[in-house]
């Protein structure tokens, strides 16, 4: 494994105009942490470049890591430079180079997925990406204008979610409409039935929209069903597009156990 001390060196240089690129359609990207490593490494193998903290090698999360590696794929950089790579301040001494999975449209959609509708908050699509892999969803559809699913803030706020699905970015999704062979479903306030009266299909594509002006019309028109969820109005006007993707998904789930939801 090479040492690299130097901020002027080469190789630094090129993970540090990596770090600042954010999941940008096209680029490699950065995972940083022992989770998010480890779950590379168990779904898609080995990295393009590992990079260790020289300093915390002997730990035995990062020393596992690094034995399960071709030694010239690793790197081992000064603390100081590790830490200029780091999402957060307190990094955990590892970051994997990996070229994130962009898998291609089905020509038919006939389970279970959720549509991102330009969710532009990084938390908001990581913590939706988190729940639909909790709910049992395994494909989400994002489109343009989404926050960048691979992204170190959406990585975060995923918590490992990116592994169990199948993430589409750049989707234009009313093309993606003739596709789907499952009911779309959306929330809304008008013209909408109470999620609870509702029954649900057991496969559904669940469509979810931009914080503030929620799902395109143009996409709400075509839903087959829409749903309000029912709350105090009085108290909050709307909830949080993480929340009601939660409570609708795990309604969905409830209505349809037993039956391979």
């Amino acid at each position: 494994m090479k040492h690299i001390s130097s901020r002027d060196n080469p190789a630094v240089k090129a993970l540090v105009k990596l770090a600042g690129l954010a999941g940008r359609r096209g680029a490699s990207v950065l995972l940083d942490g022992v989770h998010l490593c480890r779950a590379w490494l168990d779904h898609h193998g080995l990295p393009e470049q590992a990079v260790f903290d020289v300093e915390r090698l002997d730990q035995p999360e990062l020393a596992a890591l690094a034995a399960a590696l071709p030694p010239e794929r690793c790197l081992a950089l000064d603390a100081r430079l590790m830490q200029s790579l780091a999402s957060v301040e307190s990094g955990q001494g590892v970051a994997f180079v990996v070229a994130p999975p962009a898998p291609a449209l089905p020509d038919v959609v006939d389970e279970n997925c959720v549509l991102f509708d330009r969710i532009q908050d990084p938390g908001n699509v990581g913590t939706l990406l988190r729940t639909c892999a909790a709910a049992g969803i395994k494909r989400v559809f994002l489109a343009t204008g989404t926050a960048a699913a691979w992204s170190p803030k959406v990585l975060r706020s995923g918590q490992g979610a990116h592994f169990a699905l199948a993430i589409h970015e750049h989707v234009d999704l009313a093309a993606l409409l003739p596709r789907l062979r499952a009911p779309l479903v959306a929330t809304a306030l008008d013209g909408a039935s109470d999620l609870y009266g509702t029954a649900l299909p057991a496969r559904c594509a669940w469509i979810f929209g931009h914080e503030g002006q929620g799902v395109d019309a143009g996409l709400l028109a075509a839903a087959a069903v829409k749903v309000r969820i029912p709350h105090d109005a009085q108290a909050v006007e709307s909830l949080n597009v993480g929340a009601a993707a939660a409570i609708c998904l795990f309604e969905q789930r409830r209505q349809h156990r037993g039956a391979g939801s």
